[in-house]
């Protein structure tokens, strides 16, 4: 396993770890969920260079546009609920009460 693929494997796994162990607050369960994206972005961005394929160019593309629009959801959210419960605490929420 080259360098390379180290660090992207350690990078998504810090990012899980982190979503796992400290979900107190929801900005950091956003920025743990931003952290893997990005490290699967930089992984497929790098990929076709490695294999020299140039089919999967557009992959990257696609990953930065989910990711995008994942983050635009998150954000709303995290608004809308320090809007509606007064803090972005996890443990504040009851998702069974409407």
């Amino acid at each position: 396993m080259s360098l390379m693929h180290l660090s992207f494997y350690s990078a998504f796994t810090l990012s899980s770890l982190g979503l796992a162990f400290h979900r107190t607050h929801l900005i950091s369960a956003l920025l743990c969920l931003e952290g893997m994206m990005l490290s699967m972005y930089v992984a497929l961005a790098m990929w076709p260079i490695q294999t020299q394929a140039s089919s999967f160019t557009i992959l990257p593309i696609l990953m930065l546009t989910f990711s995008a629009c994942e983050a635009s959801t998150g954000l709303s959210l995290l608004v809308a609920s320090t809007r509606t419960h007064g803090s972005d605490h996890l443990h504040n929420f009851n998702l069974l009460q409407c």
